[in-house]
């Protein structure tokens, strides 16, 4: 396992993390996330993401369950939740979601219940919240961090404005800002990880935990002639992720890329993942996995990251079509 050290904070997290949305409580019990996280804790990675908002709180505490049976050394690995969405779902009330202050403390207390740990190392803001100014939210976060029940604080699919503006907030009051961000990137989605966050890289610096790096499975191929049963675009309540993943056009691409995959005699899974981190603003990408066999898959990236050469770089590029035009200066 490779490890890079998170933006410009001193934690150092594996190359290949392990996440639970869609999977965890929806698609797998205790027993099979124990293995899972079990292999991939026995393989080097280090970083288990989760949300308050996966699976309404079940699948934290799942993770909590599953940790609890563990003698890892807490030290040994870092965890994650994200405040934002709230866990009763339509039975959300005010101040039961969102960044204002109020949920975003009592959040972080009921993470730390569902997953039975004393502290996060990582808590996210899981979206922006237009309606709480960002100086509430750089405050809020820094209690937690002063009562030592989160260590860094971070976002998920914030705008580059809006990581800005809390750096400079944090700046302003003497505070911490935050440290890194959670945003989709695979070879679909290329635009905040390319182009928006470019100059965040260079000047504050910033660690990204990506999500979504095999496009919900699409760059897997196994979508290429229909939707597999076990699924996750096959489940209740994702039709939306159906919609925004399966199209003609994504699927005639995969299908493009799996000549390059053969050439490198990897698969369309390996070599997406591969992909992803090939990118060194990348500090890690999270896994998520229902079978132990799709985990060794996706470890095997780890080997084909070398192979991708500039030009077997630029033939992805040709084939996706979708790398970000650079602004000319």
């Amino acid at each position: 396992m490779e490890y890079r050290k998170m933006g410009n904070t001193g934690l150092q997290l594996s190359l290949l993390s392990f996440g639970s949305w869609v999977t965890f409580h929806k698609q797998i019990d205790d027993s099979i996330s124990d293995r899972l996280m079990s292999v991939a804790y026995e393989n080097g990675i280090n970083f288990f993401d989760n949300a308050e908002v996966y699976a309404l709180g079940e699948s934290e505490k799942m993770m909590g369950r599953v940790l609890k049976t563990k003698n890892w050394d807490r030290s040994s690995y870092v965890l994650s939740s994200k405040v934002f969405f709230g866990w009763r779902g339509n039975d959300n009330k005010p101040n039961q979601h969102g960044l204002g202050r109020k949920h975003i403390m009592e959040a972080c207390d009921e993470a730390l219940q569902r997953l039975q740990v004393e502290y996060l190392d990582l808590y996210f803001c899981h979206r922006p919240d237009k309606n709480v100014p960002i100086e509430e939210v750089v405050r809020s976060m820094n209690t937690l961090i002063q009562q030592g029940k989160i260590f860094y604080w971070g976002t998920s699919e914030w705008s580059g404005v809006e990581i800005m503006e809390a750096h400079a907030v944090a700046q302003r009051l003497g505070l911490e800002g935050p440290k890194m961000e959670q945003p989709e990137y695979n070879l679909f989605n290329r635009h905040k990880m390319e182009q928006e966050y470019a100059q965040i890289f260079k000047t504050v610096g910033m660690g990204t935990t990506i999500w979504s790096p095999l496009a919900s499975g699409l760059l897997t191929g196994k979508y290429n002639d229909g939707i597999p049963e076990d699924s996750r675009l096959a489940l209740d309540g994702f039709e939306w992720l159906k919609d925004k993943t399966l199209t003609d056009n994504k699927l005639q691409d995969v299908r493009n890329l799996k000549k390059i995959a053969d050439d490198l005699g990897t698969s369309l899974a390996t070599l997406s993942m591969a992909w992803c981190i090939a990118n060194p603003n990348v500090t890690t990408a999270i896994v998520g996995a229902t079978k132990e066999a799709q985990l060794i898959e996706n470890l095997k990236a780890l080997e084909v990251m070398p192979l991708l050469t500039a030009e077997v770089l630029d033939q992805i590029d040709v084939i996706m079509g979708t790398k970000p035009v650079q602004p000319q200066f």
